[in-house]
């Protein structure tokens, strides 16, 4: 008999095992034409790579406190799942943390204070940073790669851990294998989580220039896309 997934790594893993080439997240930026879809296998080895980098190289386990500063994007979805399948825990963007996971505005704005501070260029295809980094900061996406394709956590997450988790995915009420489209206006975390619940998949349509998603890009992509669900609102189809 087959158990039901009781953490976000299973529900990740159970993912995979049924169908890995499937799309689990596919991400727009409206501003400069980038579109990328990651299927769950593809997913899954970033996920690796990166919970790999967490606990090899900083020493992260389950008493980390992980503050994530990234907009909405797939290398966030990456990271929350990694964080969680490392057993982190992943606390508010203004809360202080062990370890703070920020984007390219750390070449311009105050480096944060961490023990260690990681940086994301957010770059299309997850290129690493052009100009150099501040002293002691991390180019994620340097050093990502060169982690393992397969992780296995030193303390895994228990069940109780991630019952908070999986309650948030389930109060979107989802149906099974629903595609949910999600706006930098949207919580792309609870709407990651209710994806994984139900064995569907996340569209991000973003706008990096800081402008907001007119609705008929909204429109047009939710139809390109076959979305069959939106934050809040109705089903599409």
């Amino acid at each position: 008999m087959t158990s039901t997934p009781d953490t976000v790594p299973a529900l990740l893993a159970s993912a995979l095992g049924a169908d890995p080439g499937r799309p689990l997240v596919t991400y727009y930026d409206h501003a400069t034409g980038e579109r990328i879809e990651l299927s769950v296998a593809t997913t899954a080895n970033w996920v690796s790579k990166t919970a790999n980098m967490l606990q090899d190289s900083l020493a992260a386990d389950g008493s980390t406190t992980v503050s994530l500063r990234l907009p909405t994007h797939w290398e966030d979805v990456v990271w929350h799942l990694a964080c969680w399948s490392v057993g982190c825990r992943v606390v508010g963007p203004d809360a202080d943390a062990d370890l703070v996971v920020v984007g390219p505005e750390v070449l311009t704005g105050d480096v944060p204070v961490a023990d260690e501070v990681v940086a994301l260029s957010l770059r299309p295809l997850g290129g690493r940073f052009v100009e150099p980094l501040p002293a002691g900061v991390v180019d994620y996406n340097a050093e990502v790669l060169g982690h393992g394709d397969v992780f296995s956590a030193h303390a895994p997450p228990r069940p109780a851990d991630h019952a908070p988790l999986l309650e948030r995915g389930r109060a979107l009420g989802l149906d099974p294998g629903d595609r949910l489209l999600v706006t930098g206006a949207d919580d792309p975390v609870d709407a990651l989580l209710a994806v994984l619940v139900v064995g569907g998949s996340l569209v991000l349509l973003v706008d990096s220039s800081g402008a907001a998603v007119d609705d008929a890009r909204v429109d047009a992509v939710a139809a390109t896309e076959r979305v069959s669900r939106r934050p809040g609102g109705p089903a599409s189809r």
